[in-house]
């Protein structure tokens, strides 16, 4: 406690910033208690409840649902995916203030995002695995950049982070190529890349051999051929597809005066939608396999249709204004409601969802509106948020960092900048546009935008001001403590990550 007085002098703007951020999620907890769902949430609890590996999404989320569940109360999972959030605004401040000298200002303008959103403080409290991912994701990076030298041990704890998070969402897969070309970049020593990828193989491998045990198949899930084929939906022209198998017609659709939906996820979970003139569950190992060929064959045939749905997804993500989609009733799970709804009846093997949720909590754990909390809540998240356009803007500050550091293939901005564009591209290829998919880019984005004004790439700019070079900085990287206890400390040079 003797050392809190001065880490809040010292850091006076962050400490306000990040009080406010703390009430406001106390704000949401009391007003939408114990915490909200989504209709994803009742998978993720089945599998917590009754353990099994899932077809359609992995388990991670999972884990921490089952580990917490001894103590029956949804309001201690939103306790703790809140505390995810307030933990990734201290990161990003933390890293930015030891590692790249921005003053205190600047690093808490970086955090703010993360801290404020009123999208975010709303995706924290529900039951979903968005919020873990995303913490894993920062504290990977953070470890990762905190360190003048990537060592052994560095690279062990990045690894493990990351199959962690590729557990928590597929899309850990892409942070990990992204982590491992950055340090490639970097000149790592290659026993070093050898232990990171190894460790975050660990815990994959060792999910997919349970995997195996119990569904007969070495894999993490088998519902990405249907996604894909989702992708596909909006597009695939079998007129222009050469050589179908005869079990891939039923996928076959036509755009005009046809049975095609106009979302792609409509290829999923529309009633109209062609897998369902396959028999047998909906995510089985045979139409998985068989929409996942026709979306190859739909991909390569129409490369020039898949890049257009893809970037018109992906520059979804920049509008100034948020728009319902794909449809009121999914959009308005994103958002503080004006009534709880009830728990629904969906057969979950066993049970219902409602009588699994209840069962978690040990009682009713429907979600219970507060007044005045929930309005207060409600009021804030629809006029405190950023806005895409904003992220845009981020984006785009975070790559000029990069363009001044071109001679070092951008710099340590790379990193977080490269994982951003990677999170925001991923859906948009692989799924369709969610809003929920954009939040976990945002502390990455801003992460790179503060880099830019890092010591190293104002030397950098300086330099291309004169027409000249940055001279070498030798100025010895501080620790936290130094930056804390001695506002003069010298900003330290942003080094080598490799």
């Amino acid at each position: 406690m003797s050392a809190l007085g001065p880490l809040i002098r010292r850091n006076p703007a962050f400490t306000v910033i990040l009080a406010i951020a703390a009430l406001l999620r106390l704000v949401a907890m009391v007003g939408y208690a114990p915490v909200m769902f989504f209709n994803d949430s009742f998978d993720y609890l089945h599998v917590a409840v009754k353990p099994q590996p899932h077809q359609l999404r992995p388990n991670g989320y999972s884990f921490l649902l089952q580990a917490l569940e001894p103590l029956h109360s949804f309001a201690l999972v939103a306790f703790v995916q809140h505390l995810m959030g307030l933990a990734m605004g201290v990161m990003i401040y933390a890293l930015l203030r030891h590692r790249f000298g921005l003053p205190g200002w600047g690093a808490t303008l970086a955090a703010a995002p993360v801290l404020l959103d009123g999208y975010q403080i709303q995706l924290e409290h529900l039951v979903l695995s968005d919020t873990m991912f995303t913490f894993l994701a920062v504290t990977a990076v953070t470890v990762l950049l905190w360190h003048e030298r990537t060592t052994w041990k560095v690279g062990a704890a990045v690894g493990l982070l990351i199959g962690f998070a590729w557990l928590t969402r597929s899309v850990g897969l892409p942070v990990l190529l992204g982590v491992l070309v950055f340090l490639l970049i970097r000149r790592t020593d290659w026993r070093v890349l050898a232990v990171l990828l190894a460790a975050s193989l660990l815990p994959v491998v060792g999910y997919m051999g349970w995997y195996k045990a119990e569904r007969g198949k070495f894999a993490i899930t088998e519902s990405n051929g249907i996604f894909l084929y989702a992708r596909t939906y909006k597009f695939a022209d079998c007129h222009k597809m050469k050589d179908i198998p005869v079990q891939e017609m039923p996928l076959c659709t036509e755009a005009v005066g046809g049975s095609r939906q106009p979302n792609s996820q409509d290829g999923i979970w529309n009633a109209a939608s062609p897998l369902n003139r396959y028999t047998g569950q909906r995510f089985s190992p045979e139409k998985n396999k068989i929409a996942n060929d026709f979306a190859r064959r739909a991909i390569l045939s129409q490369p020039g249709d898949f890049l257009k749905v893809v970037a018109h997804d992906f520059l979804r993500v920049f509008q100034w204004k948020r728009t319902v989609f794909p449809d009121p009733a999914t959009y308005s799970q994103y958002e503080f409601g004006r009534r709880s709804a009830p728990l629904p009846e969906w057969q979950m093997g066993g049970g219902t969802a409602r009588q699994e949720a209840n069962l978690y909590e040990d009682g009713d754990a429907r979600t219970k509106l507060n007044q005045p909390f929930a309005g207060v809540i409600r009021v804030y998240q629809d006029h405190v948020y950023l806005r895409g356009s904003l992220l845009g803007l981020i984006l785009l500050v975070g790559l000029a960092g990069m363009v001044a550091m071109w001679r070092r293939l951008g710099g340590l901005a790379f990193l977080p900048w490269s994982l951003a564009t990677g999170l925001l591209l991923a859906p948009a290829a692989t799924a369709e546009f969610d809003y929920r998919y954009v939040l976990p880019a945002v502390p990455l984005a801003c992460l790179a935008a503060a880099i830019a004004f890092g010591p190293e790439a104002r030397a950098r700019f300086a330099a291309l001001r004169r027409g000249g070079r940055a001279a070498p900085e030798a100025t010895p990287v501080p620790s936290l403590e130094d930056v804390v206890a001695d506002p003069k400390v010298p900003a330290p040079a942003a080094g080598s990550a490799g």
